[in-house]
């Protein structure tokens, strides 16, 4: 009979790419991974890694245990919220993951909903970028959490992890007003044949505030100014929007923002609507979205939002 955490360390060591991490993540030492991933071969009868170097990289037949992990690990989840829907009320903690723009619109409405629905909950806010969310939620340091992607950083597919869409916003682009290349402009404009490198090329040789590097934030500047035909000068690397916009009005650059972050914006910024968007989402590990606690905050998650497009 094949161990389910054994399943489970084999599915991670799959997706984290080394011991050491899957060691890391799950707080085990890295010789305990091991000999729990040998338990699992001698219990499989077939071998499930080879070395790769210093890397263990897994077997076609190790590759295929783990798609059945995923389907095992799913029907677990799904398991766990049926028994949660059997209890009386919703109440314990509930460890929510965002990033950063999030966290100071939607996530402080979606808790005084929740505070209000069911105030036996203890949700656990953590900041983390939208990258990390799917290892966070597979190691259990989380148990929900508001996620986004960007054009030109689409997510990638990922069968540890359901979703839930929330919201659709565009970009801008934030600039100091009354500077020599500000530019004007809609996205109704881009329809009538302006581009990226029309709107973001005046630009081109300006310095440029962006989100850390290893970001979905950064990413996204970053080929957005390759789209419009050059490599951004980076000087500033910050993550949260309202720093963007501060440091734009004091003539440090130019930079990206969403329609979450750009209202209000401080005095001396102009913002450019671009024709780039980023959509935000409520992430879950797969079969765990019939879960009382998840269900409420999605759909707590879900009135925040429509109140800020209704407000």
């Amino acid at each position: 009979m094949l161990d389910v955490r054994r399943l489970h360390l084999l599915r991670e060591l799959h997706r984290r790419g080394t011991i050491a991490a899957v060691a890391d993540a799950l707080t085990f030492t890295a010789s305990a991974v091991s000999q729990q991933l040998g338990v699992l071969e001698r219990e499989a009868g077939v071998p499930l890694l080879e070395r790769s170097g210093r890397r263990v990289v897994l077997t076609p037949a190790g590759r295929s245990l783990v798609a059945h992990a995923d389907a095992v690990l799913n029907r677990l989840e799904q398991a766990v919220a049926e028994l949660a829907g059997a209890r009386d009320g919703i109440g314990g903690p509930l460890r929510i993951g965002t990033f950063p723009s999030g966290g100071h619109t939607i996530v402080p409405a979606a808790l005084a909903e929740l505070a209000r629905r069911h105030p036996a909950l203890e949700p656990m806010v953590r900041e983390i970028d939208s990258a990390r969310v799917s290892d966070g939620l597979r190691a259990g340091e989380l148990d929900v959490a508001l996620v986004h992607d960007y054009d030109f950083v689409p997510a990638t597919p990922d069968t540890t992890v359901d979703e839930v869409p929330l919201l659709e916003e565009p970009m801008y682009l934030v600039t100091r007003a009354g500077s020599d290349a500000t530019t004007t402009g809609t996205t109704a404009d881009a329809a009538r044949g302006d581009t990226l490198a029309a709107l973001l090329g005046p630009r081109a040789e300006v310095p440029w505030i962006t989100a850390r590097d290893g970001t979905t934030g950064h990413a996204m500047a970053v080929r957005a100014c390759q789209a419009a035909g050059f490599q951004p000068r980076i000087r500033h690397q910050v993550n949260d929007f309202r720093t963007v916009l501060a440091l734009v009005a004091a003539g440090q650059g130019a930079g990206f923002v969403p329609e979450m972050a750009a209202v209000p914006s401080p005095a001396g910024v102009e913002l450019t609507e671009l024709p780039l968007f980023r959509r935000s989402k409520v992430a879950f590990r797969a079969g765990g979205g019939a879960h009382p606690a998840i269900a409420a905050f999605v759909a707590a998650a879900t009135t925040a939002v429509g109140r800020m497009a209704g407000s």
